[in-house]
């Protein structure tokens, strides 16, 4: 079975201050996503879709696009504000509709399952074994999975953060609530982005960082999701975003889907914040030095 490596990269990166997935952390040059994909080859991916805006094809071909294409197979889908099923005024909509247009862009690119992660977050090498596993086993359609993290991993020590905060019944997420994650006079607290008070969790809570593995028929529940969305009036579509998340807890609140949670027991590193970058380049080079990756990525892109 061929599975392919989805990395959604279309991002702006506002509260990084620029493109934080073209961010160079090492000193060959390698952006994160470098090192993710390094990892899901490791783990028997053959193929990678970056879905990018348009504007920065250029940019991705010549540094990551160069340095994979004796690797694996690459191809880049687009994001656009434009993309959307239903004639609307746009000029006042500055940002692209969220991660379900996202994966549904690189539907023409997926033949099979596959595995959606951030462009911006390092996941660690038994996370794509994980999914990788999961998605030669699994038999049953409309089951996927869910590689979580604990919160502790995950935070920020420069502000808040968002995560899917899951509701687990034994190994099955029940929910997901994309909240906005913060510390409040010692407490760890999850306000809901949509609808709900704020609630405490705790470092060792399990949290969603867009790392799924999926089978093919998602994509039908996905293009329902998208469709629906801009049935409301269009100052509601205009303010909103169509996110992963909440198209997968309907689905798995209706009974449509199951999705297992799968821990994953490897490190993870991200950067939200400018400020987080000497963080992220210092843990890169630490696992270089230990040996968990090599001193050079990718041979066509090291000083001989």
């Amino acid at each position: 079975m061929d599975l392919t490596l989805v990395v959604m990269a279309a991002g702006v990166g506002s509260r990084f201050g620029g493109l934080k997935q073209a961010t160079p952390i090492d000193l060959d040059g390698n952006f994160i996503m470098g090192y993710s994909v390094y990892d899901a080859i490791r783990a028997g991916f053959t193929n990678v879709v970056f879905v990018i805006q348009e504007e920065h094809l250029d940019l991705f071909q010549r540094t990551i696009g160069k340095r994979l294409e004796n690797n694996i197979h690459v191809s880049y889908a687009f994001q656009k504000i434009e993309d959307i099923p239903k004639e609307m005024e746009l000029s006042s909509r500055t940002k692209a509709w969220g991660t379900v247009q996202a994966i549904l862009a690189a539907k023409p690119y997926v033949n099979g399952s596959f595995v959606v992660i951030n462009a911006d977050d390092f996941y660690g090498k038994n996370a794509y074994f994980a999914a990788a596993d999961f998605l030669l086993n699994v038999e049953k359609p409309f089951t996927y999975a869910n590689i979580s993290y604990e919160y502790g991993i995950t935070k920020s020590l420069e502000g808040s953060v968002k995560r899917g905060v899951l509701s687990l019944e034994e190994d099955k997420v029940c929910s997901i609530i994309e909240c906005s994650i913060g510390n409040e006079n010692g407490r760890i607290l999850a306000t809901p982005l949509f609808e709900g008070k704020a609630f405490e969790i705790f470092d060792t809570t399990p949290v969603s960082m867009s790392f799924f593995a999926f089978q093919q028929d998602i994509f039908g529940l996905l293009e329902s999701y998208w469709e629906n969305y801009f049935l409301q009036s269009e100052e509601e579509i205009l303010a909103g975003e169509v996110l992963l998340p909440e198209c997968l807890k309907e689905n798995i609140k209706s009974g449509k889907i199951t999705v297992y949670n799968q821990p994953s027991y490897s490190e993870w590193i991200g950067m939200t914040y400018r400020s987080d970058l000497p963080v992220v380049e210092e843990k890169m080079k630490d696992l270089r030095d230990r040996g968990i990756y090599p001193n050079c990525l990718w041979e066509n892109a090291c000083e001989k």
